[in-house]
């Protein structure tokens, strides 16, 4: 299958797999001359500050085909070395605009982020959508062998 990507600057770049079989494409930051985001450092690079999160703009639309979702995922090296954690990921297939990373900072010291490099992976992901039926009556009266019990009802490790 393939999806197809528009450029919407044409500095963007497209995603990429590293590998072959990798699940997930690399999304880069794109610069965004237009933009009045607050995290926007004078060169146009990005300055996340600790505590904060900012959405980075990719210069790309991607159509989502029907019965898939785009999940929006950590980069592994960009949350275990920079502390940059993504937020609000999926991507339904009647979205039309621009994709944007939520990047979050949980470290202590301010994160840039420059033109081109990466910042997160996308991974195609199909979905099952269903109705939503109201019922009266309590599914806690079931009797399971689980019951209600939740974290850590079935032991320490």
């Amino acid at each position: 299958m393939n999806i197809s990507i528009y450029k919407i600057r044409p500095d963007a770049k497209l995603p990429h797999r590293a590998h072959v079989a990798d699940a997930g494409m690399d999304l880069f930051y794109c610069t965004d001359p237009g933009a009045t985001n607050s995290c926007v450092w004078e060169n146009g690079d990005f300055r996340i500050p600790p505590g904060e999160n900012c959405l980075i703009p990719t210069g790309i639309k991607i159509e989502v085909p029907e019965g898939y979702m785009l999940e929006i995922k950590n980069k592994s090296g960009v949350a275990s070395k920079r502390q940059l954690l993504v937020g609000a990921c999926v991507v339904d297939p009647g979205y039309t605009g621009e994709i944007f990373v939520n990047l979050h900072n949980i470290g202590k010291c301010t994160q840039e982020i420059s033109h081109g490099q990466k910042i997160a992976q996308a991974v195609l992901v199909p979905i099952i959508t269903c109705g939503i039926q109201q019922v009266y009556t309590d599914p806690a009266d079931k009797k399971t062998s689980r019951g209600t019990g939740g974290f850590g009802s079935t032991g320490e490790f």
